[in-house]
């Protein structure tokens, strides 16, 4: 899990990887979709899929970073826009982040023309993505709880009713729970529990973080 910053709140990304080909007028387009978070990610899944690719013609991509807000497509030789346009455009459409996708070719001698390129590499990466699947993202604020045991079967089950997410469990003197809270209800969380517990139960907000 990564971290995330309060402000940060939920996004769609791809729920795994994804590899879908298709034949075109004696073109081999293979569209392979995977999870990104940092520019070296998507070095490492280019270098990859070349690696897997060597004699392709072309390796034709796009990708979206959600912390720092980064999206970029390359051509990688096609006509301008035919390429990694339409793929970055389908990204976009759905509202995806975190996100690369590689649509190899191998030529087959057959030109397409500018719309049956993007037409190709669009559709190709749609199946892929389609395989992949789709996902939900959201920044939770995770508390560690100090309690006696008295306190424990009730708390953790009122907690799990409101829709907040217990989690690791220790026991000692204590017990020590974690709660993972949207981070949008971080203060309502707080303010429940220490009405409800009538500040009897320890608490701290240790970190966010994206799950």
């Amino acid at each position: 899990m990564t971290e995330c910053n309060f402000s940060q709140g939920s996004f769609l990304t791809v729920a795994g990887e994804g590899i879908k080909e298709q034949i075109i007028e004696k073109s081999r387009f293979i569209g392979q979709v995977r999870p990104v978070k940092t520019i070296a990610d998507v070095e490492r899944h280019m270098q990859e899929v070349k690696r897997e690719y060597p004699n392709a013609r072309l390796y034709v991509y796009a990708y979206r970073l959600y912390q720092n807000k980064l999206e970029k497509s390359s051509d990688d030789g096609e006509p301008q826009g035919t390429g990694g346009r339409p793929i970055l455009e389908l990204l976009q459409h759905r509202q995806l982040w975190d996100i690369q996708i590689i649509v190899v070719r191998y030529f087959g001698g057959i030109l397409l023309g500018t719309g049956g390129l993007t037409r190709a590499y669009g559709g190709t990466a749609r199946l892929a993505l389609e395989q992949a699947g789709i996902t939900k993202l959201e920044c939770y604020a995770v508390y560690k709880l100090e309690l006696s045991y008295a306190w424990f079967d009730q708390l953790k089950y009122v907690i799990q009713q409101k829709g907040w997410k217990p989690g690791e469990e220790s026991f000692a003197d204590k017990v020590s729970l974690e709660v993972y809270v949207p981070a949008t209800e971080a203060g309502n969380f707080e303010n429940w529990l220490d009405d409800y517990t009538k500040k009897q139960v320890a608490w701290v907000r240790v970190k966010h973080l994206m799950r």
